[in-house]
Order: structure tokens, then C-alpha cells, then sequence
């Protein structure tokens, strides 16, 4: 009784985890994009842009 050989089935492994893998790397970093990343940023620049109107307007009174 001899045994088939294992043919293919290597080449389909690496292909399937080589997928996987770039397909989860994928996801995971738009997750942390628009999860994390773009909020802070929006937070941020708010932050800033609030201080520079505090400073606008401070100024604007100094002047007057």
C-alpha cells in the first residue's frame, strides 16, 4: 500500500497565511487609523485652535 504524495499543499499553506496575515495587517491598521489615530489628531488640533482663539482674542483687547 503506498502513501500519495503531499503535493501543493505547502504552497497553498503560505499562500493562505501569507492572505491572512496581510489582509488582518490591513484591517488592524485602519482600525487604529480612524479608531485612534484621526480622533486624537481632532482633538488636538482643537485644542490648538482653541488656545490661538483665547490668544486672538486677548490680543484683540490689549489693542483696543
Amino acid at each position: 500500500m503506498a502513501i500519495k504524495p503531499i503535493t501543493g499543499m505547502l504552497r497553498r499553506q503560505a499562500v493562505l497565511d501569507i492572505s491572512v496575515a496581510l489582509g488582518l495587517g490591513t484591517a488592524s491598521g485602519y482600525a487604529w487609523w480612524y479608531g485612534y489615530h484621526v480622533p486624537a489628531v481632532r482633538h488636538r488640533d482643537q485644542f490648538y485652535q482653541k488656545i490661538e482663539e483665547e490668544r486672538a482674542k486677548a490680543m484683540g483687547q490689549q489693542s483696543s
